[in-house]
C-alpha cells in the first residue's frame, strides 16, 4: 500500500511538475526575411544567445523571402492571437498596420539611450504621427555597384557620376564584348519602386505633391520612365531586368554578366565572397549616379532608402518577451557584431573603431551615400498604391503603353484610392 502510494505521488509530482515547466516556458514566434541583412545562421545565433540568458523562454524564427513577407503578415495577423510575436516590417508598410492596428505601440518603452543612440532617420522608419510602432532594425539603402575590371579594359579608369555618362560607359562596354552592361531589378514587384525613386530624385522629380498626390507623372517622371524604357530598348540593359528581383541582380552581376547593378549593402561582401561569386575583388561602389541636369543644380546623388524595423504584433500575449527580445536583437553590441550584411541602425556605433575595422569600404560609403537617401510615402495606402504602379511601370517596359500613359493612369487609380482613406 505504502509503494503504491509513492508510485502515485510520484507520478503526480511529475505530471505537476512538466505542467509547471510548459506553462513557465514563453515561445516566441519571429517572422523574419531570407534576403537581405542578417543571415537566417545570424539570427539563429543571436536567438541562441537570447534563450541562454533567459532561461524559460524560446525562440522560433521563421523567414520569408521579401516578396512574400507582407502577404504572410497580413494572414498572419487575422488569426487571435496572431501567428507571430514579432514581425519584420518594412517602412512602407508601418502606416498602414499602425492604422489597422495591427501593429504595438511602445512609445513608453524607448529608452533615453535608444532615443539618443539610434539614428533619427532610423527613428523615422518605425514612427508614425509621433508613435512609435518598434526599433529600427535594417537601416538600408540602394548603392552602385559598378565591375572594376569591366570598365577598365573598356578604358575607364573611374565610375560614373550621371546616368548619361552610365549610358555611355555600357555602349563602350558592350562593344568591348559585355551583352548586356546593366542589370536592375524591374519585376512588377515591390523591387522596381525603389529603382524608380532612385531615378525620379536624381532628374530632379518627386513622388507626391505637398497635398500627397501624385506627382510621379509629370514631365520629369514621365522623362524617367522613358529612359528606362530607352536604355531597355537598345539593348543596354539586360532584358531579363523586367522580369528580376534583387537576387536576380547579385546572381548576374556576381557572374560577371554585367558591369553596372544597383542594389542593397548585403551585395557588397556577397560579391566579394569568392564562394559567392566569379568576379570577388573586381567589385567597386560609389555614389549613385543623377541625370545631367540634376547634377548641375546641386543633387549630387540620389537613392532609395529600405529600411526596416521589427514590431510587436497588438494581439501577442507575450509582449514583454517579446519586447525584452527585440531590445536585445537591436542593441548596439549586437548590431555591431552583426554588421558585415548591414550596417548599425546606432550613430553612437559609428563612433567604435571596431565598426569601421571591420566594414572599411561600407561604413564609409553608408555615410556618403546617406544624405541622398529617399524614403518612399508613408501613407495607409501605399501597399495598393504600390503595386498600381508597379503594373504601370511594367507596361511602359514591356510596350503595352506609353510612359505617360501608363503614368497618368496610374495617378488617377492612386487618388481614388487615396480619397477612400480620407
Amino acid at each position: 500500500m505504502k509503494l503504491r502510494l509513492i508510485i502515485a505521488l510520484v507520478l503526480a509530482f511529475m505530471l505537476f511538475g512538466s505542467t509547471i515547466s510548459a506553462q513557465d516556458q514563453v515561445v516566441l514566434n519571429v517572422l523574419a526575411m531570407d534576403q537581405a541583412g542578417m543571415t537566417p545562421e545570424d539570427m539563429g545565433e543571436i536567438a541562441d544567445r537570447f534563450e541562454a540568458a533567459n532561461p524559460g523562454v524560446q525562440v522560433e524564427l521563421q523567414f520569408v523571402l521579401y516578396d512574400g513577407l507582407y502577404d504572410t503578415i497580413v494572414t498572419s495577423v487575422s488569426s487571435n492571437p496572431p501567428a507571430f510575436d514579432i514581425i519584420l516590417v518594412d517602412d512602407i508598410w508601418y502606416a498602414a498596420f499602425a492604422d489597422a492596428g495591427w501593429v504595438l505601440d511602445v512609445s513608453d518603452r524607448i529608452t533615453p539611450e535608444m532615443r539618443d543612440g539610434i539614428f533619427e532617420a532610423a527613428w523615422d522608419i518605425t514612427t508614425v504621427n509621433e508613435v512609435v510602432y518598434g526599433l529600427p532594425f535594417l537601416l538600408d539603402q540602394k548603392y552602385f555597384y559598378y565591375n572594376t575590371t569591366l570598365l577598365a579594359e573598356a578604358g575607364f579608369d573611374a565610375p560614373p557620376r550621371t546616368w548619361e555618362q552610365v549610358a555611355d560607359m555600357s555602349r563602350a562596354i558592350q562593344a568591348n564584348g559585355v551583352e548586356y552592361p546593366m542589370i536592375w531589378s524591374w519585376a512588377q514587384v515591390e523591387a522596381v519602386i525603389p529603382d524608380f525613386v532612385t531615378l525620379l530624385y536624381g532628374n530632379g522629380g518627386r513622388f507626391l505633391d505637398e497635398d500627397n498626390m501624385p506627382a510621379f507623372n509629370d514631365a520629369t517622371g514621365v522623362a524617367t520612365l522613358q529612359w528606362m524604357v530607352d536604355q531597355v530598348n537598345e539593348g543596354l540593359i539586360n532584358p531579363a531586368s523586367i522580369t528580376s528581383a534583387e537576387e536576380d541582380v547579385r546572381n548576374v552581376f556576381s557572374a560577371g554578366n554585367a558591369a553596372f547593378a544597383i542594389n542593397w549593402l548585403y551585395m557588397y561582401n556577397l560579391a566579394q565572397d569568392p564562394t559567392e561569386s566569379q568576379v570577388a575583388g573586381e567589385i567597386g561602389i560609389s555614389l549613385m549616379p543623377v541625370f545631367e541636369s540634376a547634377l548641375e543644380a546641386g543633387i549630387e546623388s540620389s537613392t532609395n532608402n529600405g529600411s526596416m524595423g521589427f514590431a510587436v504584433t497588438a494581439g501577442s500575449q507575450k509582449q514583454d518577451a517579446a519586447w525584452n527580445f527585440l531590445s536585445y536583437l537591436t542593441s548596439e553590441e549586437i548590431q555591431i557584431e552583426f554588421s558585415a550584411l548591414q550596417l548599425p541602425t546606432w550613430e553612437t556605433a559609428f563612433d567604435d573603431p571596431a565598426l569601421l575595422e571591420a566594414n572599411p569600404v561600407t561604413v564609409p560609403m553608408f555615410a556618403e551615400q546617406f544624405p541622398w537617401s529617399h524614403v518612399r510615402p508613408k501613407v495607409p495606402y501605399y501597399p495598393e498604391a504600390s503595386r498600381i504602379l508597379q503594373l504601370a511601370i511594367q507596361e511602359a517596359l514591356t510596350g503595352a503603353r506609353s510612359p505617360q500613359e501608363a503614368l497618368d493612369d496610374a495617378a488617377a487609380q492612386i487618388i481614388e484610392v487615396a480619397q477612400d482613406y480620407q
